[in-house]
């Protein structure tokens, strides 16, 4: 049977608002009425409503977040990440893999402003801006963005400098002598995988570099589209001496590809990749990429998203901010010098 805060109050022989306060910490009780109220929570097992006190206080402690795909490391580190910042300010996560849907998003979105999340976390996006922000519009909740910006949205946006980024990566390989530089692109209908390209392509074109036409592959972030890409790419541009990955991912299937094919790397093929995901320390060779501390990305998105929450529970007003973290170079085993 469940028990309530009156159960706890006849148990301890206090008032319900005492027992309230015990447990809320809104007022100090003495010594012995603490002590009698603790010992009756812990002999009825009680369990504070967590439903009953949102209705009361108008706060779940709840933070909705949206990523595209968990199976991501880079997903995986930031939530890490997120739910560590949240834990420690008292809040809880619920966490929604859209699969880059943009119908299961905004279904999400939906469920989680029908459930009273107090702030949003939105690293996806799929959906068309009007769909998001819209359904924003008319349940207005404190939002931040993380990584791929969601047009017409009013949120703080925490990003990475993703143009910088395969710029430096790009130059670390012209760096090398490397002259023939292909890049496997994510998909192009995302924001971060054009800026990517637009920093490989400032990169060769500063160095006086005209990409060929099948130098730049797109396909999904995954090992399965860049092992494929890259086996068309030994297969039909032999000039090819190093690859600049738009994810880690698919730096790691190039990796495979290579080694299918019997080219040495980084001897015959240099690879680099994008974001620096802790998995690629540890496949061999280890892979060279541009990244940034992940975990802390999600650390500083969940800490701007409650400070949003708390003012505006405080009816504070303050600017959207843009967070722009950039990357650095982490050099490992997959990139050295062009062939001779």
């Amino acid at each position: 049977m469940a028990r309530t805060i009156k159960d706890v109050a006849a148990r301890a022989g206090v008032s319900f608002t005492t027992v309230s306060h015990v447990l809320n910490g809104t007022r100090r009780v003495s010594e012995e009425s603490r002590w009698r109220v603790e010992r009756a929570v812990a002999e009825l097992g009680y369990v504070p409503s967590a439903l009953a006190r949102s209705l009361k206080t108008s706060e779940t402690h709840v933070l909705g977040v949206l990523v595209p795909n968990i199976t991501n490391p880079f997903f995986a580190e930031l939530m890490r990440g997120v739910e560590d910042a949240a834990r420690g300010q008292g809040y809880s996560v619920f966490l929604c893999n859209c699969d880059d849907d943009p119908a299961r998003q905004l279904g999400y979105v939906q469920r989680l402003l029908a459930r009273r999340v107090d702030g949003l976390l939105l690293a996806n996006s799929a959906a068309e801006a009007s769909t998001v922000s819209g359904a924003l519009k008319q349940t207005p909740v404190p939002t931040v963005v993380v990584d791929r910006a969601v047009a017409g949205l009013d949120a703080d946006l925490v990003r990475v400098d993703n143009t910088g980024g395969a710029r430096l990566a790009t130059e670390h390989l012209l760096g090398l002598g490397h002259r023939h530089i292909a890049c496997l692109a994510g998909p192009l209908a995302f924001e971060v995988s054009r800026a990517r390209v637009a920093g490989w392509r400032e990169a060769l074109a500063a160095a006086g570099i005209t990409p060929a036409p099948g130098w730049l592959v797109e396909g999904p972030y995954s090992p399965a589209q860049g092992h494929a890409a890259t086996l068309g790419l030994l297969a039909d541009h032999p000039e090819i001496t190093a690859i600049c990955a738009g994810n880690d991912l698919l730096g790691i299937g190039a990796l495979r590809a290579a080694a299918e094919r019997g080219v040495a790397v980084p001897r015959q093929l240099s690879v680099i990749g994008f974001d620096g995901i802790e998995l690629g320390g540890f496949v061999h060779p280890g892979l060279s990429s541009v990244g940034e501390d992940i975990r802390a990305i999600g650390e500083r998105a969940a800490a701007v998203l409650i400070e949003r929450i708390r003012r505006s529970a405080s009816r504070q007003p303050s600017p959207l901010r843009e967070l722009v973290v950039t990357p650095a170079l982490i050099l490992r085993e997959s990139t050295g010098p062009v062939p001779a």
